[in-house]
């Protein structure tokens, strides 16, 4: 991704009290919760009642995550933990996330059935574009081979975006899925990250813990993992060969070496942490993994308390 300069006037200027966000508690100790004044906080304080989800990071020691409640953005500095609302949400749920080389941050929009795009200079809205009409869940997004290629739960596609020269589309391309990925009850193909060659994508199936190749026709092919499963399987991470994916509610990170072509895959370790409480997705800065705490089995309510969680990237240490 090509870094570009963040105006000084972005840091916190982009909203009111970026420190302390008005609907935030400031009571740390009474809830256990963190103040996050350490540099670079291993746990980061969100929102009460902000229900995070996706996770996206850059350029800078920045963090961008999406709110299940309400669609909000929560920007975060990573060398304090402190943050505030980049920019409102729609009323309906903010999930995936990925972050463009011009500063645009392409956001799915879960059971809104919809994706938008954000200036994060700015937190406007450049772009909203209708999905599905009918039930969806609208899920992770990658951007690769001129396109944001995006996930649906519910439905049996891929929803294609294409980028030329950097330009805005118009709307979206509706892929269907085909081959070994069969849609069954629950929540199905979720993350998705390119394969380490760029020619596919990979894409996890939560409800059966599979992983696919998908090519760009919509083709599918399943994964040898030898025996392995990724079951509850939630955001992915690619770095060369290696494969990060999120176990949500088993409360683990598996690490995955993959081939070239993405056809084949071996589980080498999975890792946890007591502080991990439904991690749904992940992001990679500073020889760390940043993962937000989902909490899908708590009950959510304009109380309920949740954190971001840093642990030290299992290839680096």
């Amino acid at each position: 991704m090509r870094r570009w300069k963040v105006p000084a006037a972005l840091v916190f200027g982009l909203v009111a009290a970026a420190s302390a966000p008005a609907h935030a508690s400031t009571d740390h100790a009474a809830a256990g919760r963190p103040s996050g004044t350490a540099a670079f906080p291993t746990t980061i304080r969100l929102p009460d009642g902000f229900r995070p989800e996706g996770i996206e990071t850059g350029p800078g020691p920045y963090a961008y995550i999406s709110s299940m409640a309400d669609g909000s953005i929560y920007r975060v500095d990573l060398r304090t933990g402190r943050g505030g609302i980049l920019t409102r949400g729609p009323g309906t749920p903010s999930l995936g996330m990925k972050l463009d080389s011009q500063g645009r941050l392409w956001v799915a929009g879960g059971t809104g059935g919809d994706a938008r795009v954000i200036d994060v200079r700015t937190g406007r809205v450049l772009a909203s574009y209708r999905l599905a009409d009918g039930e969806a869940f609208v899920n992770d997004i990658v951007l690769t081979h001129g396109a944001a290629w995006i996930t649906d739960s519910t439905n049996p596609v891929l929803y294609k975006l294409p980028l030329r020269d950097g330009r805005l589309p118009a709307a979206a391309e509706r892929i269907p899925l085909t081959g070994d990925l069969v849609y069954g009850e629950g929540f199905n193909a979720n993350g998705v990250t390119p394969t380490p060659d760029g020619r596919g994508l990979l894409v996890v199936q939560s409800n059966t813990g599979g992983l696919f190749r998908v090519d760009w026709s919509g083709a599918t092919r399943r994964v040898d993992l030898h025996g392995e499963s990724l079951r509850e399987g939630d955001g992915l991470l690619l770095r060369g060969r290696t494969l990060f994916a999120v176990q949500n509610r088993l409360n683990a990170v598996a690490v995955l070496r993959l081939n070239a072509s993405g056809t084949e895959g071996r589980v080498v370790r999975r890792v946890s942490d007591r502080r991990f409480d439904v991690p749904a997705t992940v992001a990679a800065f500073g020889g760390r993994l940043y993962l937000p705490n989902a909490r899908f089995d708590t009950p959510p309510t304009p109380q309920t308390w949740y954190t971001a969680v840093a642990i030290p990237d299992p290839e680096r240490r």
